[in-house]
C-alpha cells in the first residue's frame, strides 16, 4: 500500500512479505526488508519492535484518507490514499471539458451519507464539498464537478448510496 506523510513531498510503499507466525513479520518499507514483531494492539494504539527498536503508535484520528497518529511522541498525519480525493473528483466528472456539461454528480464509492453540505437552490463552485460519505471507516468528501446551481438533491443524511448513484443535479 502506498502512504504519504503530510507536508513531505515523498511517498513510500509498505507491504508484508511474510508472516513468520507468533506476531512476527518480514515487511518491506521503501524497498528495504525489515523485521517486525507486534507486541500489543489496542483501540488506542500499537506497540511493536522494528529491527530491534521499540516503537509505540497512538491513534488520534482516522478519517477521509488520512490517519493522525503519534509515533514515539511525534505527531504525524499519514495520507493512506493520498490521491483518493483526486480519483473520486475525477470520476464524478471533475476533469476535462466533458465535466462542465455533465448534469449529474454521481457517487464513485458505496457508503453512508455522513453530511449534506448544500441544499437545493444553492450556488456551488467546482470543488465545493457537496456531501461527505463514509465507506470502509473512512470519510470521503464528494466535491462538485462544475460551477452551477443545485437543481435537485438525491440524498439525505444517514442514507446509504451505491456506486454510480446520482447524488445531485447541478445545472
Amino acid at each position: 500500500m502506498e502512504y504519504k506523510i503530510e507536508d513531505i513531498d515523498k511517498k513510500f510503499d509498505a507491504e508484508v512479505l511474510q508472516n513468520l507466525g507468533n506476531s512476527e513479520f518480514v515487511v518491506k518499507i521503501k524497498g528495504k526488508e525489515r523485521n517486525l514483531k507486534i507486541l500489543n494492539i489496542t483501540s488506542k494504539g500499537i506497540e511493536f519492535i522494528l529491527d530491534q527498536s521499540y516503537h509505540f503508535v497512538k491513534y488520534l484520528e482516522d478519517s477521509t484518507a488520512k490517519m493522525r497518529v503519534v509515533v514515539d511522541g511525534v505527531p504525524i498525519t499519514l495520507n493512506r490514499h493520498h490521491q483518493l480525493n483526486e480519483i473520486v473528483y475525477k470520476n464524478v466528472g471533475g476533469s476535462g471539458s466533458e465535466g462542465d456539461s455533465q448534469l449529474y454528480l454521481k457517487s464513485q464509492i458505496p457508503g453512508k451519507v455522513v453530511s449534506v453540505n448544500v441544499k437545493e437552490g444553492d450556488k456551488v463552485k467546482k470543488g465545493d464539498v457537496i456531501c461527505v460519505l463514509e465507506s470502509m471507516k473512512m470519510q470521503v468528501s464528494i466535491k462538485g464537478h462544475k460551477d452551477g446551481t443545485v437543481k435537485k438533491l438525491k440524498l439525505k443524511k444517514g442514507a446509504s448510496v451505491a456506486k454510480n448513484d446520482i447524488l445531485a443535479e447541478i445545472e
